[in-house]
């Protein structure tokens, strides 16, 4: 991203994926202090913005003319200040790289439809990746950092990682300092991420998923010493449910490529998902999907202690499958 991409123009943020929207915000960031070294920065809520603070916000100061002026929860735009930031987006200030953050969903929508109309506004969409674009994410991620990777090894890192983009986009970055301008290989990603198995979110979704309790249990306590973040493995177990509800619900008769590009896993993560599917219904896996969403929010604080609330989801899924 260049400073005149940003500088005189407004960015508009949309969408659900919190790490790329900030991934965004902070390349607008870079692209203006490497344009000036000396400009300044301010962050505010769009709830409390009003005409006279943006204008405040974006004014020059005594010591810099250049400044980026990021708003958050554009949602929550009062009524009342619409109109002065659609005046301003309009006409923007030749030395301010205005940043508009919208997480997403219907709320403001009819903000964003006059934004997007705008010559001076430009759009970065940060949606909820596809379970087929992790891949893609990785690739990215690594030649960001001026490296390349197999593809191979792009899928044995996000079943080492998860499906966490913050994390990834860590693991891609260390791989890239480490075998710098380097084509990255299955054998290498193995080297720093493969550890022992059990320590790793999607280890244990698989073993509950399959059905072996006590494993899994072993398992999650493995993955739990290791420092693996709870969010993490309930976003492994939302993921194995996901691609169980795909594969249970596929066309009988697909070959195997039309088979995992269907549910969304590289070819070689069928059998695994064959053997799980097995004495799995509708109904169960709905039941599962709804314990994996409470478990979520649960680790992310609507509960006291993570570690219970995880091994409750591992005895609920085998306890589903059990059935």
């Amino acid at each position: 991203m260049r400073a005149e991409d940003v500088l005189g123009r407004v960015t508009l943020v949309t969408g659900k994926e919190e790490f790329l929207g900030a991934r965004t915000v902070e390349d607008v960031k870079a692209a203006v202090r490497a344009h000036d070294a000396e400009s300044e920065f301010s962050d505010g809520n769009a709830s409390d913005l009003t005409l006279a603070s943006l204008g405040e916000m974006s004014a020059p100061s005594l010591f810099s003319a250049v400044r980026c002026v990021v708003v958050r929860g554009l949602e929550n735009l009062p009524d009342e200040s619409v109109d002065g930031v659609l005046a301003y987006a309009a006409s923007p200030v030749e030395d301010v790289a205005l940043v508009l953050v919208h997480g997403g969903g219907q709320k403001g929508s009819g903000v964003l439809t006059k934004l997007r109309k705008l010559g001076a506004v430009s759009e970065h969409r940060s949606e909820e990746l596809k379970p087929s674009d992790f891949p893609g994410f990785v690739a990215n991620e690594v030649r960001r950092y001026g490296a390349s990777i197999d593809r191979e090894a792009a899928d044995v890192l996000i079943e080492a990682i998860g499906r966490d983009l913050r994390s990834l986009a860590g693991a891609a970055h260390q791989l890239t300092n480490d075998f710098p301008g380097e084509r990255i290989s299955e054998a290498q990603v193995r080297r720093y991420f493969g550890g022992r198995a059990e320590a790793k979110s999607f280890a244990v979704a698989d073993a509950a998923f399959a059905g072996r309790d006590r494993v899994a249990l072993e398992e999650l306590r493995w993955a739990l010493d290791a420092g693996t973040a709870a969010v993490l493995i309930t976003s492994a177990f939302a993921g194995s449910a996901r691609g169980l509800a795909r594969m249970v619900s596929a066309p009988r008769g697909m070959r195997d490529v039309d088979l995992a590009r269907e549910v969304g896993v590289p070819p070689w993560k069928l059998r695994s998902l064959r053997d799980q599917s097995r004495g799995w219904t509708d109904a169960g896996l709905a039941r599962a999907i709804r314990a994996v969403a409470q478990a979520d929010a649960d680790v992310k604080g609507a509960a006291s202690d993570a570690s219970y609330a995880l091994e409750r989801l591992v005895l609920t899924i085998t306890g589903l499958r059990q059935r």
